[in-house]
């Protein structure tokens, strides 16, 4: 049940890695919003520039908040990182990228308590030669931690129609192979009665058969 979901990965694999052979590429993906008890949990947050925004200085603050709870900043990220103290003291790991738009984090040991909403805020000061302007984004994860890992629905059911496409195709092939194999085998029976009663015909018969010859 497992196959889809690998060939898609790889499928997109090799996307990605074409696509970086020929140009740089940017692409602004959702994070994930389930995270299992024990493992680690990659917070995904991607905030594209365009090619003449790339020199730009970068500032990135994360916040936290609990269900009911407030918005409590827990990391932030400018030229160097900074962990406040909070429930994720010690567990959190910068993930991004060196052209800073992949700004993301990544959650180690994740527990159940570290279910809510995370706030990834991006600040970038352009530096161009007349001005500094700033730009700001956000992007919000509804983190769910579960206690054990369960198949996505939607993967089974692709996998699903994926192994009765399978099977549709093998039957049709199969009725492709029996059709054409009658056919052929009608066409040697044909033949080789054709051929009998061809046989059958007295010899004088045969020469009123022959097509004359005009000269």
């Amino acid at each position: 049940m497992a196959a889809l979901p690998r060939l898609v990965w790889v499928s997109s694999a090799v996307l990605v890695l074409w696509a970086g052979f020929c140009s740089a590429v940017c692409v602004e993906v959702p994070s994930e919003t389930e995270a299992v008890q024990g493992k680690h949990m990659k917070l995904l947050c991607i905030s594209c520039m365009k090619r003449e925004e790339v020199t730009a200085s970068t500032m990135v603050e994360w916040f936290y908040r609990p269900e009911g709870g407030k918005d409590e900043p827990i990391y932030k990220y400018r030229n160097t990182n900074e962990e406040f103290p909070s429930r994720f003291s010690g567990r959190l790991q910068w993930n991004g990228s060196k052209d800073m738009q992949d700004v993301s984090i990544t959650v180690l040991n994740v527990t159940l308590n570290d279910s809510g909403i995370y706030t990834c805020n991006i600040t970038r000061e352009f530096e161009f030669e007349i001005h500094r302007p700033l730009f700001t984004s956000s992007r919000q994860i509804h983190l769910t931690v579960v206690e054990e890992a369960g198949e996505d629905f939607t993967s089974v059911i692709s996998e699903i129609m994926m192994y009765i496409l399978l099977v549709f195709l093998t039957l049709w092939l199969l009725i492709e192979m029996v059709y054409c194999y009658r056919k052929v085998s009608k066409a040697e029976e044909a033949a080789q009665e054709n051929a009998t009663d061809y046989l059958a015909i007295p010899s004088e018969n045969k020469e009123n058969c022959a097509v004359p010859v005009e000269e």
